[in-house]
Order: structure tokens, then sequence, then C-alpha cells
């Protein structure tokens, strides 16, 4: 069993323990018998069952950022795409990451750390209040990486795609047809980028 360990290094080992064993549905007993700790050290660092979740989600989504900004330097720096524009590519990169079926679990977590901290679950404070903030927020240094000009508004649209068909996959749509949806709006993106900027779209409004 594992004594006096700081929250960073349970947590760690939670998430590795999730990747191999899945942890949705088990009890607080069983994710700390799993990690070869006790129930109330996990209760010390996380407050509750819906707290470790909530830590566990915040971690894996900071490793996905880390992979966005990883994405952005490789595709700034490599030549012109033979289709689509360098924000198209990243998009697609990015995407064919978070939809891997490997992510999945991962992914029916953080929808599930979503429904109980509407709730106020206990440990799940902050939660919400760091839902996309971040995302935009590593997505504007992306962006400029591309030299782009940085539309926020655009951005959390793209981050709100993408956790919707996140969703859909979640729910049992067919793969293909989900990322034939991802594609449409990539290109749909592009297109308005093509134009000028997103400002054209919101005047016609």
């Amino acid at each position: 069993m594992i004594a006096g360990a700081s929250a960073q290094e349970l947590l760690k080992r939670v998430v590795t323990h999730a990747a191999a064993e899945g942890i949705t549905g088990r009890s607080l007993r069983e994710i700390a018998a799993g990690v070869g700790t006790s129930h109330r050290m996990l209760l010390y660092h996380f407050g509750s069952r819906e707290g470790l979740l909530a830590a566990v989600v915040g971690l894996i989504e900071q490793q996905q950022r880390d992979l966005l900004a990883e994405l952005a330097d490789r595709v700034a720096a490599s030549g012109t795409p033979a289709e689509g524009t360098k924000a198209g590519e990243l998009m697609l990169l990015l995407w064919a990451r978070l939809s891997d079926p490997e992510l999945r679990p991962y992914v029916r977590l953080f929808f599930e750390v979503v429904g109980v901290a509407v709730h106020d679950a206990p440990g799940t404070g902050g939660f919400l209040a760091n839902l996309t903030g971040p995302w935009l927020d590593e997505s504007e240094l992306a962006v400029r990486r591309l030299g782009l000009a940085v539309d926020r508004d655009a951005l959390r649209l793209g981050v709100a795609t993408c956790r919707g068909l996140l969703l859909e996959l979640l729910a049992g749509a067919d793969p293909q047809e989900t990322d034939a949806s991802y594609r449409l709006f990539v290109r749909m993106w592009e297109a308005r980028l093509a134009a000028g900027s997103f400002e054209t779209f919101r005047d016609e409004g």
C-alpha cells in the first residue's frame, strides 16, 4: 500500500489504472484497491469519488492540450498541406487523437464529471469554471503559431463542435459518419477563413 503518497502521485496512479482497467462505475474503495492505497487517502486528497474523477479528467484534459501545442508546432514547421489549410490539418490531427476508441473511457469520464458538477457534487468545485477557458487559451496560442488571426468565438465553436461529436460517439453514432461530420465542419471553417474571417458571418446574422 502507498504510504504518504502525494495527491499528484496518487492522481497519476489512478490515471494509469483508469487506462488499463477503467474506473467508470467503480466505487472509491475499488479504485483505491486498484492503485494500492486506501479510500481514506483518496478522500483526504480529493474529497469524494466525484472530486477524484474531476481531478483525473482535469489531468487528462491538460495532457490533451499539451498534445495540441505539440501538433501546432509540428504543423507550423511543415510545408503547405496537399489539401486544405494548416489550420484544418491541425484540427483533423487533434480530432483523430480525441476520437480514438482508446480514449473513449476518458471521454465517458469527462461527461460523467460534467453531469455531477452541474449539481455541485462535493469535490467538483471549479471544474465547470475551467471547462472551456483553458482550451480557448491553448487554441489561441496554436492559432498564433500558425500565423492566423485569433477569434475566440470561433475557437469556442470548434471546442463545442468537437465535444458534441464526441458525445455522439458515446451515444453509439457511427464513427465514419461522425468523422464525416467533423470533416465537413473543418471544410466550413476553412471556407470562412478563405473568405477573410468569421466577422463577415456575424455581420450577416
